[in-house]
């Protein structure tokens, strides 16, 4: 939620505002901490869609048992964002305007469609996630506005998501490669509904149509996997660095994106009755 004023800078959490400062990046000669606004460190839902807060701490999503039960990919990639006593300040909408390719709230609100009331001194107005990055470290939000909070409709039965990421070490690193999917079945088994979305192997976040395209009729057998895998490694644009090459994540990607769509099939099975 970070603002591009030289002057003043708010903040939702400060988890990435204050090592950037340290980095040596221009300290703002004003920061304003947006956690003591209740609507921006709300959770709430009604019987169409949940509501969040864009400055509420993540820990707050990872032990809201309802929350992490209708959207547990969502849910998993929360928990991801550092270690717990950074949980306790980091938020979705930190971690989104933040602009980091490799965010891990990000894929796993794109394929959930999550939508974002964007504030500032012209009115407000509604934008998909998907449409906030626009590169490394940029986001489309003009200089004098932020993110209030973030709009998720309600998971349908016989929907969910996961989200999977590769890291060098075991925690607290950040991803490789991220995946986000959502499966949506048909009351034959079959897919309805398909959302992959790649992070960390572009400059933003990465829609894989052609592993859509493959699963939607499908019942995500091994040929049908196999074209998920393809297509995301396809849909990589990635760079070589120290924590991994093109093609070591080109291929992650695939894998986890296999992974991904099985996991959040398994749970689309189980998602029968009332949400």
């Amino acid at each position: 939620m970070l603002s591009s004023s030289p002057s003043a800078q708010v903040f939702a959490g400060a988890t990435d505002l204050v090592p950037q400062i340290r980095g040596g990046y221009p300290t703002p000669d004003v920061l304003v901490d947006l956690k003591k606004i209740d609507q921006l460190v709300s959770l709430a839902n009604d019987a169409d869609k949940w509501t969040v807060g864009a400055a509420t701490p993540t820990v707050r999503l990872t032990e809201d048992q309802a929350f992490s039960q209708e959207f547990p990919g969502l849910s998993e990639a929360a928990g991801l964002i550092g270690s717990d006593q950074i949980q306790s300040r980091s938020s979705l909408g930190g971690n989104l305007c933040n602009g980091s390719p490799a965010a891990d709230s990000v894929p796993a609100m794109v394929v959930n469609g999550v939508r974002a009331l964007v504030a500032g001194p012209k009115g407000s107005r509604v934008i998909d996630v998907a449409d906030v990055v626009t590169g490394p470290g940029e986001i489309s939000l003009a200089s004098d506005e932020f993110i209030v909070e973030f709009e998720i409709d309600r998971m349908p039965t016989r929907t969910a998501d996961a989200y999977l990421r590769m890291i060098p070490r075991t925690e607290m690193d950040i991803a490789v490669v991220g995946v986000g999917a959502r499966i949506g079945l048909s009351d034959d088994g079959t897919i309805a509904e398909a959302l992959v979305v790649l992070g960390a192997v572009a400059p933003t976040a990465v829609r894989v149509n052609g592993a859509e395209d493959a699963l939607i009729g499908s019942t995500a057998d091994d040929d049908t996997l196999a074209v998920v895998a393809a297509a995301a490694s396809e849909a990589c644009n990635p760079i070589d660095d120290k924590r991994g090459t093109i093609a070591y994540r080109e291929q992650v990607a695939g894998v986890l994106a296999k992974r991904a769509v099985r996991i959040a099939m398994e749970r689309a099975e189980q998602r029968n009755g009332d949400v």
